[in-house]
């Protein structure tokens, strides 16, 4: 443990809580969601709890560990979700795409039941693929850059572009046969609330059946290989007499590695928070998008203001990266996983990657970026907050996304992709 870390991590947690507080000042929602991304952060890197990793570790080394916890916060977001539909709906809100013909209230996070369509599967094989070749999803990826990898600094950068190049190219998406056939289907429409969670429920049952399965057949096999812990993420032996103040204490609150439920837990209250204070569900992606936006426009080499994507969004884009709630979610999560492992004494910055690899990176991050968008969303809106807000999408793009990551593994294997 590097004790001068812990006290960066602390200056760092402490001039945050002074940039919230600024932040506050100007706008609550800039606060908000500055917290909520550096608990996420924190939560992910604490945890190592991450999307991309459940379907990496379950194909490659048969431990499902990751993927049955995946399933755990999937239902336990879905049940407190469909409570607060529930209640939304019964006091005359309805979802978002028939609130707006009808003037209704909105049901919140319902504008997250999006169309199912041939680009939502295309889009779902591209970002697995490219999630495998940059070694994390959209999520990971913010969390792996603060924690140090610079592996995910590249495929950061290429994921921001990938997503504006996939904004600048929807107007032709949206006219084609890819989204011409679509089904948008919110599931309470067809079995009631009790039904669409029911149903959800049996899904993910079935999901963690497989998956363990698979791991029993690799145990057979004697080819599976179950995870193990750092030694010094492990519990410290307690001492024969407590002691609040003392090194036992610390590692408990700071060092221990929590588990994957633990950060599913954590995971999906933050989820909730930014349902019932924002009105719409988590999503990634699109602040990408923002991101590259406000890069390349400054160096003079894109002007998105007759973007098709971008109509309605240029008063975000002309406040700038400061003053924009969801920017300062993406960088929270940075942030608070990088906060983690100083305050655990055990950061590291790594570049362990030859210069070869540093291509597989940038096309990575340019095929998730891009395949987010075609699809209207990553691993967290296309996916968790689709399948959260009883989308038919949701169940669309996971199939899709699953085939694109063991795509992906078979090729970062093939290719011998550092990750």
């Amino acid at each position: 443990m590097k004790k001068k870390q812990i006290y960066i991590g602390f200056a760092i947690l402490i001039a945050m809580i002074v940039f919230g507080a600024m932040q506050y000042a100007k706008d609550y929602r800039l606060a908000l969601h500055l917290t909520i991304g550096l608990t996420i952060g924190y939560v992910m890197q604490r945890s190592r709890f991450g999307f991309a990793g459940a379907i990496r570790k379950t194909y490659s080394t048969g431990d499902s560990s990751l993927a049955k916890a995946l399933m755990f916060l999937f239902s336990i977001s879905l049940i407190v979700t469909a409570a607060i539909h529930y209640g939304a709906a019964i006091n005359g809100a309805d979802v978002y795409f028939r609130a707006v013909k009808s003037g209704a209230d909105v049901i919140p996070g319902s504008d997250y039941v999006e169309p199912a369509n041939l680009a939502t599967v295309l889009g779902g094989i591209l970002f697995g693929i490219g999630m495998m070749l940059g070694g994390g999803c959209a999520s990971g990826t913010l969390t792996d850059a603060g924690e140090g990898e610079g592996r995910a600094l590249i495929v950061l950068f290429f994921f921001s572009t990938g997503a504006l190049w996939g904004a600048h190219d929807m107007p032709w998406w949206r006219q084609s046969i890819f989204f011409r056939i679509h089904k948008r289907l919110y599931l309470p429409d067809i079995f009631g609330y009790m039904g669409a969670i029911a149903v959800s429920l049996l899904g993910y049952l079935l999901i963690y059946i497989l998956v363990k399965k698979y791991e029993d057949k690799r145990r057979k096999e004697n080819t599976l290989k179950l995870e193990e812990y750092a030694d010094w993420e492990k519990e410290l032996p307690e001492p024969s007499e407590f002691k609040f103040f003392s090194k036992e204490t610390y590692h408990k609150f700071f060092v221990k590695r929590w588990s994957y439920y633990t950060g599913a837990v954590m995971i999906m209250l933050m989820f909730v928070a930014i349902l019932v204070t924002t009105g719409t569900s988590w999503g990634v992606t699109a602040v990408y998008a923002h991101w590259a936006a406000w890069f390349y426009q400054a160096l003079g080499l894109v002007d998105v203001s007759n973007w098709g994507w971008f109509a309605g969004k240029m008063d975000a884009v002309r406040a700038g990266f400061f003053n924009h709630p969801g920017s300062m979610r993406n960088m929270g999560i940075m942030i608070g996983a990088l906060i983690a492992p100083l305050l655990a004494g055990h950061f590291s910055f790594k570049t362990n990657f030859k210069l070869r690899d540093v291509l597989f990176y940038a096309i990575g991050g340019l095929m998730m970026g891009y395949g987010a968008r075609i699809a209207l969303g990553c691993n967290i809106g296309a996916l968790y907050s689709g399948l959260t807000n009883m989308s038919l999408s949701g169940w669309v793009f996971m199939p899709a996304l699953t085939l694109g990551g063991i795509l992906g593994v078979k090729l970062t294997r093939k290719l011998n992709v550092k990750i």
